[in-house]
């Protein structure tokens, strides 16, 4: 479902069960992103205008319903694994980053921070991230800072680079074309601080 823009009120509407919300639109770099809107309301779904979105009571059912395939989903995601190695903390992710596997990835995160060693999320096996994932990310980012340790992306989708280039946090994020070119890299204290390549476009 596509948010509805009016003036600088956006309506955001669920696509399983119709309900909506309108909220005051916030301004952020492209329009097309709602992702503060979804956040704030406690909606899961696309970051983007164009859904999926989800209120919160739907947000809570199983992901498929009459009409659609189990296509449109990609499938559930999970934690794959956490390996501890001697230079990083590799949390493997798989599936889509979504409500449904928040808790897991959170408490992976948290586990890898534990480890005082730079962390690492490997998403060569995640298709897409809504903004509840998003946010768990940001928030791994910014306590792994404080305690100076570096966190970084191996092998994000095109996808997730889009999103993560529309807003701007591709600067924010090291972000490496794979796993191990990622642990080569943030191995090495000049190149932990910068993105190793830019979005696709």
């Amino acid at each position: 479902m596509t948010v509805v823009p009016d003036d600088n009120l956006m309506t955001l509407i669920c696509d399983v069960c119709g309900d909506s919300v309108t909220a005051t639109a916030c301004v952020l770099p492209d329009a097309e992103v709602v992702w503060t809107l979804v956040a704030e309301h406690g909606w899961s779904g696309s970051p983007f205008a164009t859904g999926p979105h989800r209120c919160p009571h739907c947000s809570l059912l199983p992901p498929t319903r009459p009409g659609q395939s189990s296509a449109d989903m990609h499938g559930p995601g999970g934690v794959l694994g956490i390996d501890h190695l001697d230079d990083a903390t590799v949390v493997t992710v798989s599936g889509d980053i979504d409500l449904a596997t928040g808790d897991a990835l959170r408490a992976a995160l948290r586990e890898a921070a534990d480890a005082d060693a730079t962390v690492l999320v490997d998403l060569s096996r995640v298709p897409t991230i809504d903004s509840t994932g998003l946010g768990l990310l940001v928030r791994a980012h910014l306590d792994a800072r404080e305690r100076g340790l570096t966190l970084g992306l191996a092998a994000p989708s095109r996808f997730i680079r889009t999103v993560l280039h529309t807003m701007r946090l591709d600067g924010v994020f090291p972000i490496f074309d794979s796993r191990e070119d990622a642990l080569e890299r943030m191995a090495r204290p000049a190149l932990s601080a910068a993105p190793a390549s830019g979005p696709e476009r």
